[in-house]
């Protein structure tokens, strides 16, 4: 279950009020009450077992396993899709990768080489909301999970590609 004051390597508990729209910066709303990932990083859904809640992400496991540690890296800010993503998201990506690594040693996975980091690349994403799939061990993933998970695919972008594809990408667009 999601403890309220769970604490994480990336802070304490970071909490939301309500289930209004708040908005960040630039208008960019950071609390979408619609949202399942808002939800479940806000703790308004009980039913979801964290295996982190820190003051930036929540991580727990993915509904749908593709691999004996399918893992699911959230923000608790809502932030849209891998596709709105920027050079300035660079470290934003790479801490969520530290988090998935982080629950991965902490649920005794050992090999961190076979491990896959990724995301949907959209229109194949279910929710538009961004989120770190971590999957492991890789070599034991299904024949389908190897398709939906599937590294050069029009469909799944790794972490490393997606900061690689960010480093080329103008922050102004």
């Amino acid at each position: 279950m999601a403890t309220a004051g769970g604490t994480g390597a990336d802070g304490g508990v970071l909490a939301y009020s309500g289930s209004a729209t708040l908005n960040g910066p630039q208008g960019v709303n950071t609390y979408d009450s619609r949202c399942i990932f808002c939800r479940i990083g806000s703790g308004e859904e009980k039913t979801t077992e964290l295996l982190h809640n820190g003051e930036e992400f929540v991580c727990f496991k993915d509904i749908r396993p593709g691999a004996p540690h399918h893992y699911l890296v959230v923000p608790k800010k809502h932030v849209g899709n891998c596709k709105t993503l920027k050079q300035e998201h660079i470290p934003l990506v790479q801490r969520m990768m530290e988090v998935g690594r982080r629950v991965l040693q902490q649920n005794r996975v050992t090999d961190l080489e076979d491990v896959r980091l990724g995301f949907h690349w959209p229109p194949f994403c279910s929710i538009s909301h961004l989120h770190l799939h971590v999957l492991a061990p890789a070599s034991q993933l299904g024949f389908l999970s190897r398709l939906i998970y599937r590294i050069n695919s029009y469909w799944f972008i790794t972490a490393d590609q997606l900061i690689e594809t960010l480093k080329t990408t103008d922050s102004s667009n």
